[in-house]
């Protein structure tokens, strides 16, 4: 199935329906949510995720768990989709936050074979066999750092907002509890308490989901690096490694 809306065939009795759908440059879905939890690939591009609970980059070859009924907006940088539309009675995976997940060489095949089925596939025979594996690598896909959490305090939830706009390496907790007429240390405890880390940890992953997405669109290693405040492409490299283990060419953006 490609290029139709799941809503088309969402009320068909199969626990899996897999859609493939291509995107423009920049096509954004506006914020909704499914019946159905929600696996989404990108087999090409970045994709942006956005809730009201945090915000998660997509990059190329991987593919973000989305629970069924949590309101989203995506963004779509170049991307080719294939989707896994899940009925509740079979989800594979539990929690209500979004997740971003490493997509294994047999998942990725899995997901290439599922958008050629029928709506209505046999699912006794072959076609049932192969869904079914689906839902068990999907179950044991490793989950990637790529999420940001906001918070629910509306001042603080504000400025990570306009953090992720224009992200600042050197950006201090001191400047923020500023803003917030707090003390630093005041700050520093409550924003853990919000955002489940802390603020040097929080800056550091917003920096690299920030730069996943500029990165994709084929703006240079160089020039986002010493945007963000970075000393040097070098210096970017080695944070964007430590946050994620793997160096900015491994999800295909040397």
């Amino acid at each position: 199935m490609r290029n139709i809306s799941i809503d088309t065939v969402d009320a068909i009795d199969r626990p899996v329906l897999a859609i493939g759908t291509d995107y423009p440059p920049g096509h954004l879905l506006p914020t909704h949510s499914h019946r159905r939890a929600q696996f989404l690939y990108g087999a090409t591009g970045v994709m942006e995720v956005g809730c009201d609970d945090g915000a998660w980059v997509v990059p190329p070859q991987r593919g973000v768990w989305i629970p069924a009924g949590k309101p989203h907006r995506v963004r779509m940088l170049g991307v080719s989709t294939r989707s896994l539309y899940i009925a509740p009675r079979a989800v594979p995976r539990q929690g209500d936050q979004c997740q971003v997940l490493n997509v294994s060489p047999l998942l990725r095949q899995l997901l290439m074979e599922a958008v050629d089925l029928p709506a209505i596939y046999d699912k006794q025979g072959r076609d049932g066999v192969l869904m079914r594996l689906v839902l068990h690598e999907l179950a044991r896909a490793e989950v990637l750092p790529l999420h940001v959490p906001l918070p629910r305090d509306a001042a603080l939830a504000t400025l990570c907002v306009n953090f992720l706009r224009q992200p600042d390496v050197h950006a201090a907790p001191s400047a923020w509890a500023a803003k917030l007429n707090v003390s630093e240390r005041t700050f520093n405890r409550r924003f853990s308490l919000e955002a489940g880390m802390s603020f040097g940890k929080w800056r550091q992953r917003a920096c690299v989901l920030v730069a996943l997405s500029r990165l994709a669109v084929g703006e240079p290693v160089t020039a986002v690096a010493l945007d963000m405040g970075y000393d040097s492409p070098g210096a970017f490299s080695t944070m964007f490694r430590k946050a994620l283990g793997r160096p900015p060419s491994h999800f295909g953006m040397a």
